[in-house]
């Protein structure tokens, strides 16, 4: 059995099913995100580490995923922090300030968090974890900017795909540590959704 760590995006929350950006303010899940988190348990290896972010939707969905795994809180993977945009809809931003945080991975949006300050805390948990799951099956529940960040430091690029990803809820990423290098195994991967439980309708 080949060992690799798992990252995994929360079930759909109230605020992704509103389509507001949604940083560090703390709705749950809908039903449909806890449906999808279940779905996950029927199809991922079950972990012998589980990490979660401190965020309710994402450490919900851990609890679901892990049966009787215990849930390791690491502040690292919470997401990114959005200021005074956390809980405004994508037109809130006009021309200028979304050229501003597109083009300068260092650009701190309306007093958050730069994607730059996201690469550097997830880049640390990654290298502390790539041993480990190497030789185990370690599942990190996480959000879109961190798990950016993550695929970033497996490709040894910089923060700016950010951009040029889009990850979906519940979306499953795989990154391969045994070798002398990372290696992206998967991005988006629905497949753990389907292989053990249909999601109603």
């Amino acid at each position: 059995m080949e060992y690799v760590l798992t990252l995994v995006r929360h079930g759909q929350s109230e605020a992704n099913a509103r389509g507001v950006m949604c940083g560090r303010s703390d709705p749950p899940l809908t039903d449909v995100g806890r449906r999808q988190a279940r779905a996950l348990a029927a199809g991922l290896p079950r972990p012998t580490r589980l990490l979660s972010s401190p965020l309710a939707r994402a450490q919900e969905t851990a609890t679901l995923l892990g049966a009787d795994v215990p849930v390791e809180i690491d502040a690292r993977w919470t997401e990114m922090d959005y200021g005074d945009l956390d809980g405004q809809p994508m037109t809130a931003l006009d021309g200028d300030a979304w050229r501003a945080w597109q083009e300068d991975p260092e650009h701190v949006p309306a007093g958050g968090e730069s994607l730059v300050a996201v690469r550097e805390r997830v880049a640390r948990a990654c290298t502390e974890l790539a041993a480990e799951a190497a030789v185990g099956e370690v599942v990190v529940v996480s959000h879109v900017s961190p798990i950016k960040a993550a695929i970033s430091w497996a490709l040894g690029v910089g923060i700016d795909i950010a951009w040029r990803m889009y990850l979906v809820d519940a979306a499953v990423c795989r990154i391969d540590t045994g070798g002398t290098v990372p290696v992206l195994l998967a991005v988006n991967d629905e497949g753990p959704l389907h292989a053990g439980t249909v999601l109603p309708a």
